[in-house]
């Protein structure tokens, strides 16, 4: 069988506020396993960037164990977090967070260029994601030259530059439309099949659960795994956004006000 990415063993994340512990996340247990299209939802506060921030090396537990491909993060110096983070992660952010006097191009070589890999080697590469993606056309483009799709799939691009085992995605999709926000999902799926890599993408999108290998959820920092046979919670507001989607949705019947008789 081969190795975990990562394990996430009885890993809690308390943050001390006044007199007040609050806990971001409360005793997860998780294994993330290799080539896997992993997504993680749940309503914002409820701890999915804090586990994404500790399986990434950012963070580290109050309690528990996080094991980044076999290496426990507690254990390990702030230079060795930073070199597992350059050579065997990637991130990408909700606001893409791309250099924007770089070329879509130099946002693409940038960390190769910091981690020393060689000109030729770098040039081949950046060509090689800028391809994968859909964008060899837009190379020499700006971000500001970009639409926001685009620009989530340098964001792509730039993560998996030095080709990373683990991609940590923290909501790409959340200011996109719900159309690009489809495509970089099964863009997503596509680089698991073809890189090999493992991507973990924290979302709100329900969608998701079509095109990830495995979904878990998070709900006040409880991480559970989600089934197809799980019955949603009843919500009127995701109600309201599901029939005005398939425009089922009718305002209510308002009956016009009643004139006072007019006394004659």
């Amino acid at each position: 069988m081969a190795q975990s990415i990562a394990v996430v063993e009885s890993v809690s994340r308390v943050y001390h506020v006044g007199r007040e512990d609050v806990y971001a996340v409360r005793e997860a247990n998780w294994q993330i396993d290799p080539g896997r299209f992993i997504a993680l939802q749940g309503r914002s506060g409820s701890g999915k960037t804090t586990l994404l921030n500790l399986v990434g090396g950012l963070d580290r537990p109050t309690a528990g164990t996080v094991r980044i491909m076999d290496s426990d993060t507690r254990r390990m110096s702030d230079r060795e977090l930073t070199m597992l983070r350059r050579h065997k992660i990637g991130f990408i952010f909700q606001a893409f967070a791309l250099l924007p006097v770089l070329s879509a191009y130099e946002n693409v070589e940038l960390p190769m260029r910091i981690a020393g890999m060689g000109g030729r080697k770098r040039h081949e590469r950046a060509l090689e994601l800028l391809d994968l993606v859909g964008l060899s056309k837009r190379a020499s483009h700006r971000p500001f030259e970009l639409s926001g799709g685009e620009q989530g799939r340098v964001a792509i691009a730039r993560a998996l530059a030095n080709e990373p085992a683990l991609l940590l995605a923290d909501e790409p999709t959340g200011d996109l439309d719900s159309v690009t926000g489809l495509q970089m999902m099964l863009l997503f799926s596509r680089i698991v099949r073809q890189e090999g890599v493992t991507v973990v993408m924290a979302t709100h999108d329900l969608s998701v659960r079509d095109i990830a290998d495995e979904t878990f959820t998070m709900s006040d920092g409880v991480l559970s795994r989600w089934h197809p046979s799980q019955e949603e919670p009843s919500d009127p507001i995701n109600t309201l956004v599901r029939e005005a989607e398939a425009g089922q949705w009718r305002p209510p019947n308002r009956e016009a006000p009643k004139q006072a008789p007019s006394g004659r």
